[in-house]
């Protein structure tokens, strides 16, 4: 009987241990239903603290708010260094299976690499939209339909 009531305990301890390293889980998007790991091939930029990685999040939003249409996913910054890239699609279908949020991250992969940074450091044909995130100092992405699913990248 001690061992049932331990091993309960032990598993209810686990399972708020998991919640607390994702306290956006449950409010930002639903709870994390996939996980994977890219191992980054770009470097953490020098300059990359929480002012850089805010400011990217305010171009894309800027970008996004000049188009003649409606944004199809939002874009911010979580954690205590604006650290967690989280992208939440917006209009029930670019987002609606993670195959298509996969489409979208090509799509941002694409603009990333017309960028002055990418073709400055001559790795356009290299490196992709994670590899951006990481210089920027990005530990992880979220992506989900704000709905069913929430998958989530850990760049290392």
């Amino acid at each position: 009987m001690r061992i049932v009531l331990a091993t309960l305990l032990l598993a209810a301890l686990a399972g708020g241990a998991v919640q607390a390293k994702d306290r956006h889980a449950g409010y930002y998007y639903p709870p994390v239903t996939s996980t994977e790991t890219y191992e980054a091939r770009a470097q953490v930029l020098e300059e990359a603290e929480r002012q850089l990685r805010i400011g990217f999040i305010v171009a894309q939003t800027a970008l996004q708010a000049k188009r003649d249409y409606p944004p199809r996913f939002a874009m911010y910054a979580k954690g205590g260094e604006a650290q967690k890239l989280i992208i939440v699609g917006l209009d029930g279908e670019s987002f609606r299976t993670l195959y298509r949020a996969r489409a979208v991250l090509a799509q941002l992969t694409a603009r990333a690499r017309k960028s002055d940074l990418f073709q400055d450091l001559a790795v356009q044909d290299l490196f992709t939209f994670f590899d951006l995130a990481r210089m920027l100092g990005f530990t992880q992405i979220t992506v989900t339909d704000g709905d069913q699913y929430a998958h989530q990248i850990m760049l290392r």
